[in-house]
């Protein structure tokens, strides 16, 4: 198959594929569905089909809930279809590799969950069969998408906060925090990589780099907090509870680095899987010389900023983020209309699909993918080696 020029201007539709169609795959699914209604201007893929080891009727039923009529256990069968423009892959991590570089080999662009890889060699490798391919990809760094995250961006960019001097990233959440919650795959070094680092770690990483700017250096520490889990009877969700043998838990729960970026900002970076009383705390906060700024994406539509004010006693205002801001528009006609979680993958995979058709990359790609998994390996380094490492 040849895949869809990167400058074609075609108006037919794309036809998309998923493999795996657990939340993520369904967060895929209704993305696909609901692009037309956001962004009429393009015209919308044809989710086509779905590849899911655990099938049967319940599946099937599932699936054509979002229109999708044929559905198969093995994933390489869809790969060899000459219908087929752009595949979705929400496996979990041990799988990324192996399917990413089949689905770009294959000719299809790629829309691949993070992270890509289970370590740099094969986030690598998956980069590499894209750029042989010549195909378009997409990683799933999405609170970049948010759109105070985007207005964020531009008055950094602008100087409203003067030379930016130090950045707070915090990713925390509770999903691993009960002592019963099932050994699963997430805890297993072999089919996750690592751990905390993997999971939410990778997405403070690209925020800092999509807001301020290159990580030239890192130091870092690590913890695991519970060192035992339960197996569970059956699959498994990042919230089930076990009640089987006992298994030790292979990666981190936590880790924390120091971070130097390249314009001289020194910045504090926190992620902890087992963080009791924090669902979701994802954000950021930026202080320059004049001014400064917080997001946190549970109150995804706000801003924090303090900026024109003085040097000291100055305050923060509550900006909530309208129409000029993002992508807001397309989905509200006003501030204080807040988007949620799915409404960024809509823009995700939007700025996926405007890639393919004029070849200008707009959103986080297998590059973003790469950068995010050399800091990982740099921070494990440091920690391995307990001392700074430096970024190539």
């Amino acid at each position: 198959m040849t895949a869809t020029s990167p400058t074609s201007t075609s108006d037919r539709p794309l036809r998309a594929a998923i493999i795996g169609f657990g939340w993520m795959g369904q967060v895929h699914a209704r993305a696909y569905r609901r692009l037309g209604h956001h962004y009429p201007e393009l015209v919308p893929p044809e989710l086509v089909a779905v590849a899911e080891v655990a099938g049967g009727d319940r599946l099937r039923t599932l699936c054509a809930g979002y229109g999708v009529e044929e559905v198969v256990d093995d994933w390489a069968d869809l790969l060899g279809r000459d219908d087929l423009d752009l595949v979705s892959v929400t496996t979990p991590n041990f799988l990324h590799a192996e399917i990413g570089t089949a689905v770009a080999a294959a000719g299809h662009h790629l829309w691949l969950e993070k992270p890509a890889g289970r370590d740099l060699a094969e986030t690598t490798a998956i980069s590499s069969a894209v750029t042989t391919a010549g195909v378009r990809s997409a990683v799933g760094f999405n609170y970049r998408n948010a759109p105070a995250v985007e207005l964020a961006r531009q008055l950094i960019t602008d100087g409203r906060l003067g030379r930016v001097t130090m950045v707070s990233i915090r990713m925390l959440a509770d999903y691993a925090a009960h002592p019963d919650g099932a050994f699963s795959w997430r805890f297993d070094r072999s089919l996750a990589g690592s751990g905390v680092l993997g999971d939410l770690v990778c997405h403070g990483v690209d925020l800092g780099r999509y807001v301020v700017g290159e990580i030239e250096s890192v130091i870092a520490d690590d913890a695991i907090f519970i060192a035992e889990r339960p197996e569970a009877g059956a699959a498994t969700s990042h919230f089930a509870r076990g009640s089987g043998p006992v298994r030790s838990v292979q990666n981190e729960d936590y880790l924390a680095a120091l971070l130097r970026f390249a314009g001289g900002a020194r910045g504090v970076l926190e992620s902890c899987r087992s963080a009791v009383g924090d669902q979701c705390r994802y954000g950021i906060e930026v202080r320059g010389t004049e001014g400064a700024l917080a997001w946190d994406f549970r109150r995804m539509g706000e801003l924090q900023l303090c900026v024109d004010g003085d040097y000291a006693d100055a305050a923060y205002r509550t900006v909530l983020v309208g129409a000029g801001a993002g992508d807001s528009a397309a989905f509200q006609p006003a501030a204080g209309i807040a988007l949620g979680y799915d409404d960024l993958k809509v823009i995700e995979l939007h700025r996926l699909i405007t890639a393919i058709h004029s070849g200008a990359e707009t959103g986080a790609t297998m590059i973003d993918a790469v950068a995010a998994a050399r800091i990982g390996a740099a921070l494990q380094r440091s920690i391995a080696e307990r001392r700074w490492v430096d970024l190539d």
